[in-house]
């Protein structure tokens, strides 16, 4: 990669008619326009070496940018640019475009220039930073689409696994693959993921749970999943008239199944546990003949008492199946938690 430097460049004050090519660029009076007709004199010379002229070009792009100026920042690269196509500064022009659209309010149009500087120029350092790694970022902030995402995260991580958070960038490629129902890719981002086990995700407050339980969902036998509601209900309310335990363990989901009081937050990861059922069961524990009234269509809470003397009531938590990955169990419902507790209001 290139590095620039901004080597002091003498700037000559040289008055420059109405008719210059330059006249749009000089409004103004006083110093800042001599200041102007001055640097554009020198664009003109032909005297300038490479780094010269990108770092002439620099001084007037930047003051453009000061005074808000995009619309002729935008003209005044694109001028450069295409005046110049294989110039090895090009990529920090069309990335100072890029950032002017981007000021505009005109996200699509920067999208199109930031895609255009990673797939068609070189990489430039400029500063300490490199410019497809900056455009990488600023792609994954502003594209949506999550097959264009994958591709940009894919090189984001294989170009600069030094410069990213490696955990943060595989669990969220993981959740990239879940969204465009490429499955196989997901469960190995996610395997990739677990090592960095430390990672803080935004919005994934427990990624290391999540990332099991899809990778355990997608590789385990799902024998406790039922095509229907009342199938799963018909099983427990007869291992509770049995006194089976044995029984109930067997139902309950082997994957995420969780044991929480009400105001517990079920993604804490502290939630899912197993234990023996039969060691709260002192007698014969009841059920409520119906569901309770909050249930609905894709969720369903069975209120039992007669556990513990400290805990007597739980409500047993049935739910269907929110995982396409599996077309044979999406849908599908599990017996998913217990809440302890009377139901909260």
């Amino acid at each position: 990669m290139r590095k620039a430097f901004f080597p002091a460049v003498a700037l000559a004050a040289v008055i420059v008619s109405c008719s210059s090519p330059h006249a749009y660029y000089l409004e103004g009076s006083g110093q800042e326009q001599k200041r102007m007709e001055a640097l554009f004199n020198l664009l003109d010379s032909g005297n300038l070496s490479i780094d010269e002229r990108f770092a002439v070009t620099h001084k007037i792009s930047s003051f453009f940018m000061d005074q808000n100026q995009l619309g002729r920042l935008v003209s005044f690269l694109a001028d450069e640019v295409a005046g110049n196509p294989d110039g090895p500064y090009n990529a920090r022009h069309l990335l100072s475009i890029a950032y002017a659209y981007a000021l505009q309010g005109a996200d699509s149009i920067a999208v199109l220039y930031f895609d255009r500087i990673v797939k068609n120029y070189a990489d430039l350092e400029i500063g300490g930073e490199s410019i497809h790694y900056v455009c990488l970022r600023r792609l994954l902030t502003l594209v949506a689409d999550p097959g264009r995402r994958i591709d940009y995260r894919r090189e984001l991580i294989s170009r600069f696994p030094d410069r990213v958070d490696m955990g943060a960038e595989l669990f969220l490629l993981g959740t990239e693959y879940e969204a465009t129902g490429e499955w196989e890719s997901a469960i190995d981002a996610y395997r990739r993921f677990l090592p960095y086990f430390d990672s803080e995700i935004p919005g994934y407050p427990d990624a290391t749970q999540y990332a099991r339980s899809f990778i355990d969902l997608a590789t385990t036998k799902k024998d406790w999943a039922f095509d229907t509601l009342d199938e799963l209900l018909g099983l427990v309310r007869k291992a509770f008239d049995a006194g089976d335990s044995r029984s109930l363990s067997r139902l309950r989901a082997k994957v995420g199944f969780f044991a929480m009081s009400w105001n517990q937050d079920r993604d804490d990861g502290n939630s899912q546990v197993q234990f023996d059922l039969g060691a709260f069961m002192p007698g014969r524990v009841r059920y409520a003949d119906k569901l309770d009234p909050s249930s609905n269509a894709r969720e369903a809470f069975l209120r039992t008492t007669g556990w513990t003397e400290r805990l007597p009531t739980w409500y047993l938590y049935f739910r269907k199946i929110d995982f396409p990955a599996d077309p044979e169990v999406h849908g599908r419902w599990e017996w998913a938690g217990i809440y302890f507790g009377e139901k909260l209001q």
